[in-house]
């Protein structure tokens, strides 16, 4: 039985059959890992790399094979789009060798006496998006997957729609402001990027919304019901009592947006969901299978509740979450019963082609510019799409105040610490270097030299503020290690393994003990041992007296070779450059 869904050139079948085939030959061993299907026509399935786990995604559809093909091309478009490694460092080899990213990339040195970035690269608009206060620095532009310094500023090439010229984007640019908005895969060009700025729009669309508080229309009854199908999904989810809300999204009929708010009566909390189609069926599927995407309603989902205070709907931690997930607190406007435009019964259907030229004449009423890298060295069309002030999941901003190749200088110092012997002086000097490089305390430090750790280990949980208590230990500078510890315990308990809980504690009472003049620590090791245990409290003491140096830490190098987990990745990498070197065009 062959599946046709509207808007695909080919039937679910085939695509998870070529998915499926393609993935094998490339040498990837996928498995379903978890499938959900909490209402009537609402699936959602989770799918991972058995050899590296790490690198899953969810797929969801009204069906199981729609919720399979739907994980499937979300996979192929994180492989195409090397989102899976974006975050991690690839290692000196790589980044040393015929290509990091793909073959097409350019290499632009840099100039460190001016440091300033390459004429060569962007174009006059994307400069004065990137960089309107002409701050960044050439070294700026870095990536943090090669953290090659010496080659430069990595750039691949996107076309620009307006003209089809080929301008370069640094990966750094790409990497530290776009996440995964606008990349798509599909089974033609025109479907993967009618997809990708349908993504594009949707995300803009409901940051305006959420952020401005706007009041929406409700989509009418008798528009839902044209679709039993998902009339059916909305009864079965109001019956187990969770009322919700469809919205039309599109301000007046502009935008091929929708939106579904789920209200959970249990705890009066309330969570946003937006779907993004030409086609106004798709969009309607694609909010309300987004909503339930990898949740079950057992686990009675919390998210926050309304608020009529919008300086906290609006205040930077809370969009941030909005960019991210949308799981944001939402103001109480809306739900207001008088909306700010009118109910449109839109719909921009048609073939693929025609659905892309809607969405295109679209951006370009909005003088947006539109670049677009397609990739189908995978044998599967993806793309990734940038529409500059569309498309950022974060703003500019972060390439000067939280660029992700911040300790890209500090990541072999960092990494060895646990093995290396200074003296007190060279370990308040490290204790300094992380001071005046600004770094938040709650930073995890695997995120910032781009390590992929391995679960329970100590690295999962490392933070800078932990990071800080270890140099004052190794420094012999108690006082301010107490500080740290303390810091320690209130923040990451939720956090911490039941082993590294216990040792902090330890390490909290054995501090405020050895800072205590009239004690004699002696005399109260008996029973710290009954309380903590012999080992936990020898790896305390051993701390502050010196003689016990990161405990818990592994000691590594530029190799990565000293993590499993990490090492599994750049595994799963060397597939992608196999094939890009033989298929790439």
């Amino acid at each position: 039985m062959k599946t046709f869904i509207p808007g695909k050139d080919a039937t679910l079948e085939e695509s998870i059959e070529h998915s499926q085939t393609q993935l094998k030959q490339l040498g990837f061993n996928i498995e379903e890992a978890a499938w959900l299907n909490p209402v009537p026509n609402v699936w959602s399935v989770h799918i991972r790399d058995v050899d590296a786990p790490m690198n899953f995604t969810y797929g969801k559809g009204t069906t199981k094979k729609a919720a399979l093909a739907s994980a499937l091309s979300e996979y192929f478009e994180r492989l195409s789009s090397n989102d899976f490694y974006a975050d991690y460092y690839l290692g000196k080899e790589l980044a040393e060798g015929e290509f990091v990213h793909y073959p097409n990339e350019k290499w632009f040195p840099i100039d460190l006496e001016e440091n300033l970035p390459p004429e060569e690269i962007l174009d006059e608009r994307l400069t004065q998006f990137y960089d309107p206060t002409l701050e960044l620095l050439g070294t700026d532009l870095v990536d943090l997957q090669a953290s090659n310094m010496e080659r430069g500023i990595c750039c691949l090439p996107y076309e620009r729609q307006s003209d089809k010229e080929t301008v370069y984007i640094p990966t750094n640019i790409i990497g530290n402001l776009y996440a995964s908005n606008g990349m798509s895969a599909g089974n033609s060009k025109a479907e993967a990027r009618t997809k990708g700025l349908s993504e594009v729009l949707g995300r803009t669309i409901r940051n305006r919304i959420l952020a401005e508080h706007i009041s929406l229309p409700e989509i009418p009854a008798h528009v839902i019901s044209r679709y039993p199908d998902i009339q059916a999904s909305l009864d079965a989810l109001k019956a187990k009592g969770f009322p919700l809300h469809c919205y039309d999204a599109s301000l007046g009929g502009k935008y091929p947006v929708l939106c579904v708010v789920l209200l959970n009566s249990q705890n009066n909390s309330c969570f946003a969901s937006f779907g993004a189609h030409p086609r106004f069926d798709t969009a309607l599927e694609q909010a309300i299978t987004e909503l339930l995407k990898g949740r079950d309603l057992k686990d009675q989902p919390v998210f926050p509740e309304p608020s009529f205070r919008y300086d906290t709907v609006l205040n930077d931690r809370n969009l941030k979450t909005l960019l991210i997930d949308s799981s944001d607190m939402k103001a109480w406007d809306l739900f207001k019963t008088e909306a700010d435009y009118d109910f449109v019964d839109w719909s921009f259907s048609g073939t693929a082609e025609e659905e892309l030229a809607q969405l295109m004449a679209i951006l370009t009423e909005e003088r947006a510019d539109v670049y677009i890298a397609d990739y189908d060295h995978l044998g599967v069309d993806c793309c990734r799409i940038i529409v500059p002030g569309w498309s950022e999941i974060y703003p500019v901003e972060v390439l000067i105040e939280a660029n992700n190749n911040v300790a890209l200088e500090l990541r072999e110092t960092l990494l060895a610490l646990p093995k290396v012997e200074w003296d007190a002086e060279q370990y308040a000097e490290m204790f300094h270097i992380l001071e005046e490089e600004g770094f938040d305390d709650s930073v995890r430090l695997y995120e910032i030299i781009g390590l992929a750790p391995q679960s329970g280990d100590a690295w999962q949980t490392l933070r800078i503020g932990e990071l800080k208590c270890f140099l004052a230990l190794a420094g012999g500078d108690l006082d301010l290690a107490l500080e740290f510890a303390n810091w320690c315990v209130d923040y990451n308990e939720p956090i911490y393994s039941k082993e590294r809980m216990l040792f902090f504690r330890c390490l909290l009472a054995s501090l405020n003990l050895a800072l205590d003049e009239k004690c004699d620590p002696a005399q109260h090791k008996p029973e710290f041992e009954r309380i903590y245990g012999t080992e936990t409290v020898a790896a305390a003491w051993g701390s502050i007296e010196g003689s016990v140096r990161f405990h818990g830490l592994t000691a590594g190098d530029l190799t990565m070779s000293q993590f499993p987990t990490h090492q599994k990745l750049l595994a799963s990498y060397q597939k992608l450059q196999v094939t890009k070197k033989a298929n790439f065009k």
